[in-house]
């Protein structure tokens, strides 16, 4: 079987070898007799178009926060055995409604914010239900929009 396929790929080939007296390439394409032994030629950039190829830098776009939001959090799974629908996260200081989105789904969820100690960058822990209801996974760090009710 491997020398039948060695023998089809050899074969094939043969086609792509120009026949004795056959323009060559260079002939056909008017490329003077001095380069066509040589690599084909290439646009060289101006110098100053590479600088400013060099000079160029790709930022990282800031995320996006939906309007209306009291922030984006890190959330994570809070205790399994607390019912209920909440979010505790230090980017409130009462309790009260509020509304967790989940970007990467698409959906969200009605829940009782709960306050918690720490700076507002610091993480939320969210209940399971919530979680369940956004489609997010229990194991996961997830980025949640939190909108007051």
């Amino acid at each position: 079987m491997r020398w039948i396929l060695i023998t089809v790929v050899c074969v094939g080939g043969c086609g792509l070898v120009p026949e004795r007296g056959a323009p060559l390439v260079s002939e056909v394409a008017n490329v003077p007799a001095e380069a066509a032994g040589t690599t084909p030629l290439r646009p060289q950039p101006r110098p100053d178009e590479l600088a400013t190829e060099l000079e160029t830098t790709v930022e990282a776009p800031e995320p996006q926060v939906s309007a209306g939001t009291l922030g984006r959090t890190v959330a994570t799974l809070g205790n399994a055995a607390e019912p209920g629908m909440w979010l505790k996260t230090p980017l409130v200081s009462t309790t009260q409604p509020g509304r967790v989105f989940l970007p990467s789904t698409g959906k969200s969820v009605d829940v009782t914010l709960i306050p918690i100690e720490g700076p507002a960058t610091a993480g939320s822990r969210l209940s399971l239900a919530a979680m369940q209801g956004i489609g997010a996974s229990l194991t996961d760090l997830i980025e949640v929009d939190v909108l007051a009710g």
